[in-house]
Protein backbone atom coordinates (compact mmCIF):
# COMPACT_ATOMS: atom_id res chain seq x y z
CA UNK A 1 0.00 0.00 0.00
CA UNK A 2 1.21 3.44 -1.38
CA UNK A 3 2.83 5.31 1.78
CA UNK A 4 3.71 9.28 2.16
CA UNK A 5 7.12 9.64 2.81
CA UNK A 6 9.28 12.98 3.62
CA UNK A 7 12.71 13.00 2.82
CA UNK A 8 14.53 16.18 4.25
CA UNK A 9 17.10 17.48 1.25
CA UNK A 10 16.22 14.48 -1.00
CA UNK A 11 17.08 16.55 -3.84
CA UNK A 12 20.77 15.34 -3.99
CA UNK A 13 23.23 12.65 -3.00
CA UNK A 14 22.06 10.18 -0.41
CA UNK A 15 18.69 11.71 0.13
CA UNK A 16 17.74 11.36 -3.55
CA UNK A 17 19.15 7.90 -3.49
CA UNK A 18 16.35 7.38 -0.42
CA UNK A 19 13.77 9.06 -2.26
CA UNK A 20 13.56 7.47 -5.84
CA UNK A 21 13.58 4.60 -3.55
CA UNK A 22 10.48 4.90 -2.38
CA UNK A 23 9.21 6.61 -5.32
CA UNK A 24 9.91 3.53 -7.01
CA UNK A 25 8.14 1.30 -4.76
CA UNK A 26 4.83 3.41 -5.81
CA UNK A 27 4.30 5.48 -2.64
CA UNK A 28 3.86 9.24 -2.27
CA UNK A 29 7.41 10.97 -2.12
CA UNK A 30 8.21 14.90 -1.20
CA UNK A 31 11.58 16.07 -0.72
CA UNK A 32 12.29 19.78 0.70
CA UNK A 33 14.91 21.48 -1.05
CA UNK A 34 16.47 25.13 -0.19
CA UNK A 35 16.26 26.48 -3.95
CA UNK A 36 17.73 23.38 -5.76
CA UNK A 37 15.98 21.37 -8.63
CA UNK A 38 13.91 18.17 -7.84
CA UNK A 39 14.14 15.01 -9.55
CA UNK A 40 10.85 14.00 -11.77
CA UNK A 41 8.62 11.89 -9.39
CA UNK A 42 9.51 13.31 -6.41
CA UNK A 43 7.18 16.20 -5.31
CA UNK A 44 9.51 19.09 -4.14
CA UNK A 45 8.59 21.99 -1.20
CA UNK A 46 11.25 24.57 -0.32
CA UNK A 47 11.98 24.71 3.16
CA UNK A 48 14.70 25.65 5.62
CA UNK A 49 14.63 23.00 8.29
CA UNK A 50 16.32 25.79 10.76
CA UNK A 51 12.56 27.63 10.49
CA UNK A 52 9.42 26.36 12.44
CA UNK A 53 7.45 28.45 10.53
CA UNK A 54 8.85 26.79 7.22
CA UNK A 55 8.64 23.36 8.57
CA UNK A 56 5.54 24.25 9.57
CA UNK A 57 4.26 24.99 6.20
CA UNK A 58 6.38 22.29 4.25
CA UNK A 59 3.95 20.27 6.09
CA UNK A 60 0.59 21.41 6.08
CA UNK A 61 1.43 21.68 1.98
CA UNK A 62 2.34 18.40 1.71
CA UNK A 63 -0.65 16.78 3.84
CA UNK A 64 -2.77 19.00 1.80
CA UNK A 65 -1.24 17.59 -1.58
CA UNK A 66 -0.06 13.85 -0.76
CA UNK A 67 -1.47 13.43 2.94
CA UNK A 68 -0.42 13.25 6.32
CA UNK A 69 3.25 11.98 6.13
CA UNK A 70 3.48 8.37 7.34
CA UNK A 71 7.71 7.81 6.81
CA UNK A 72 10.01 10.45 7.83
CA UNK A 73 13.44 10.85 6.62
CA UNK A 74 15.85 13.34 8.69
CA UNK A 75 18.40 13.64 5.99
CA UNK A 76 19.07 17.43 5.69
CA UNK A 77 22.92 18.00 6.97
CA UNK A 78 25.38 20.44 6.23
CA UNK A 79 29.31 20.43 7.53
CA UNK A 80 31.78 23.56 8.56
CA UNK A 81 34.82 21.36 9.17
CA UNK A 82 37.81 22.64 11.63
CA UNK A 83 39.67 21.96 14.06
CA UNK A 84 38.35 22.51 17.66
CA UNK A 85 40.75 25.59 18.15
CA UNK A 86 39.77 27.26 15.10
CA UNK A 87 35.75 26.55 15.03
CA UNK A 88 33.48 29.50 15.60
CA UNK A 89 31.02 29.77 18.04
CA UNK A 90 28.47 30.31 14.48
CA UNK A 91 30.58 27.18 12.96
CA UNK A 92 29.54 25.14 15.81
CA UNK A 93 25.97 26.40 16.45
CA UNK A 94 24.53 26.32 12.93
CA UNK A 95 25.57 22.79 12.26
CA UNK A 96 23.78 21.82 15.17
CA UNK A 97 20.63 23.90 14.29
CA UNK A 98 20.50 22.15 11.33
CA UNK A 99 21.56 18.45 11.67
CA UNK A 100 20.09 18.00 15.09
CA UNK A 101 17.75 20.78 16.28
CA UNK A 102 16.29 20.98 12.34
CA UNK A 103 15.60 16.86 13.03
CA UNK A 104 13.97 17.32 15.94
CA UNK A 105 11.65 19.99 14.44
CA UNK A 106 10.75 17.82 11.87
CA UNK A 107 10.10 14.70 13.82
CA UNK A 108 7.67 16.86 16.24
CA UNK A 109 5.94 17.99 13.81
CA UNK A 110 5.46 14.63 12.18
CA UNK A 111 4.66 12.81 14.96
CA UNK A 112 1.13 15.04 15.44
CA UNK A 113 -0.11 12.89 12.36
CA UNK A 114 1.77 9.73 13.35
CA UNK A 115 -0.01 9.86 16.65
CA UNK A 116 -3.56 9.87 15.51
CA UNK A 117 -3.14 6.99 12.78
CA UNK A 118 -1.13 5.00 15.50
CA UNK A 119 1.70 4.03 13.00
CA UNK A 120 4.85 5.81 11.53
CA UNK A 121 8.42 5.29 10.57
CA UNK A 122 10.83 8.06 11.71
CA UNK A 123 14.67 7.05 10.55
CA UNK A 124 18.11 9.71 10.96
CA UNK A 125 20.64 9.62 9.13
CA UNK A 126 23.35 9.85 11.49
CA UNK A 127 27.19 9.06 10.66
CA UNK A 128 29.91 7.16 11.63
CA UNK A 129 31.35 10.25 12.89
CA UNK A 130 28.49 10.17 14.96
CA UNK A 131 29.64 7.15 16.72
CA UNK A 132 33.76 6.94 16.43
CA UNK A 133 34.25 10.81 16.25
CA UNK A 134 36.73 12.58 13.14
CA UNK A 135 38.92 15.25 13.57
CA UNK A 136 37.60 18.67 12.59
CA UNK A 137 34.83 17.58 12.92
CA UNK A 138 33.61 18.56 16.50
CA UNK A 139 30.05 20.08 15.57
CA UNK A 140 29.33 17.48 12.50
CA UNK A 141 30.02 14.84 14.91
CA UNK A 142 27.79 16.06 18.21
CA UNK A 143 25.10 16.85 16.00
CA UNK A 144 24.86 13.37 14.23
CA UNK A 145 25.99 11.42 17.67
CA UNK A 146 22.46 13.68 18.84
CA UNK A 147 19.99 12.08 16.45
CA UNK A 148 20.74 8.67 18.33
CA UNK A 149 19.48 9.95 21.68
CA UNK A 150 16.63 12.00 19.93
CA UNK A 151 15.56 8.44 18.20
CA UNK A 152 16.11 6.48 21.20
CA UNK A 153 13.93 9.14 23.47
CA UNK A 154 11.44 9.11 20.73
CA UNK A 155 10.92 5.36 20.87
CA UNK A 156 10.42 5.20 24.36
CA UNK A 157 7.91 8.46 24.25
CA UNK A 158 6.08 6.78 20.95
CA UNK A 159 6.94 3.41 21.00
CA UNK A 160 3.69 1.96 22.04
CA UNK A 161 1.76 3.53 19.43
CA UNK A 162 3.24 1.60 17.34
CA UNK A 163 5.78 4.32 15.97
CA UNK A 164 9.55 3.84 15.64
CA UNK A 165 13.06 5.53 15.47
CA UNK A 166 15.84 4.19 13.93
CA UNK A 167 19.10 5.56 13.11
CA UNK A 168 20.93 4.69 9.78
CA UNK A 169 25.00 5.46 10.27
CA UNK A 170 27.10 5.72 6.69
CA UNK A 171 30.22 5.48 6.46
CA UNK A 172 32.40 6.51 3.27
CA UNK A 173 29.87 6.80 0.30
CA UNK A 174 30.95 6.93 -3.40
CA UNK A 175 29.68 10.35 -4.67
CA UNK A 176 31.30 13.19 -6.64
CA UNK A 177 33.12 14.53 -3.54
CA UNK A 178 34.64 11.13 -2.58
CA UNK A 179 35.63 10.97 -6.20
CA UNK A 180 37.65 14.01 -6.49
CA UNK A 181 40.00 12.87 -3.05
CA UNK A 182 43.44 12.31 -4.40
CA UNK A 183 44.21 8.91 -4.91
CA UNK A 184 46.54 8.78 -1.59
CA UNK A 185 43.89 9.95 0.41
CA UNK A 186 41.52 7.40 -1.01
CA UNK A 187 43.90 4.49 -0.22
CA UNK A 188 44.50 5.63 3.14
CA UNK A 189 40.88 6.19 4.13
CA UNK A 190 39.94 2.79 2.02
CA UNK A 191 42.81 0.97 4.66
CA UNK A 192 40.59 1.71 6.99
CA UNK A 193 37.51 0.41 5.58
CA UNK A 194 37.28 -4.04 6.34
CA UNK A 195 34.81 -4.00 3.42
CA UNK A 196 37.79 -2.11 1.47
CA UNK A 197 35.93 -0.12 -0.56
CA UNK A 198 32.78 3.05 -0.43
CA UNK A 199 29.25 2.42 -0.32
CA UNK A 200 27.07 2.99 -2.66
CA UNK A 201 24.26 5.57 -2.14
CA UNK A 202 21.81 3.35 -3.02
CA UNK A 203 23.07 0.60 0.20
CA UNK A 204 22.22 3.74 2.36
CA UNK A 205 18.87 4.04 0.99
CA UNK A 206 17.97 -0.30 0.95
CA UNK A 207 19.29 0.36 4.68
CA UNK A 208 15.95 3.08 5.15
CA UNK A 209 14.00 0.86 2.84
CA UNK A 210 13.92 -2.20 5.37
CA UNK A 211 13.36 0.14 8.50
CA UNK A 212 10.39 1.83 6.94
CA UNK A 213 9.20 -1.31 5.75
CA UNK A 214 6.24 -4.15 8.21
CA UNK A 215 8.80 -5.86 8.24
CA UNK A 216 11.17 -3.71 11.02
CA UNK A 217 7.72 -3.21 12.78
CA UNK A 218 9.49 -4.28 15.92
CA UNK A 219 13.02 -2.44 15.37
CA UNK A 220 13.13 0.40 16.84
CA UNK A 221 15.65 2.47 18.96
CA UNK A 222 18.17 1.03 16.54
CA UNK A 223 21.91 2.03 15.16
CA UNK A 224 21.86 0.28 11.57
CA UNK A 225 25.84 1.23 10.12
CA UNK A 226 26.04 0.95 6.95
CA UNK A 227 29.90 1.56 6.94
CA UNK A 228 31.59 -1.67 5.63
CA UNK A 229 32.68 -2.23 9.14
CA UNK A 230 34.15 1.04 9.42
CA UNK A 231 32.74 2.00 12.94
CA UNK A 232 33.03 -1.72 14.38
CA UNK A 233 33.12 -1.16 18.49
CA UNK A 234 31.43 2.31 18.34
Amino acid sequence: MARTVLVTGGNRGIGLAIAQRFAKQGDRVAVTHRGSDVASGLYGVRCDITDPAQVDAAFTEIEAELGPVEVLVANAGITADTLLLRMSEDQFGSVLETNLAGAWRCAKRAATKMLRARWGRMIFISSVAGLSGNPGQTNYAASKAGLVGLARSITRELGSRNITANVVAPGMIETDMTAELPEARRKQILDGIPGARFAQADEVAAAVGFLASDEAGYITGAVLPVDGGLGMGH
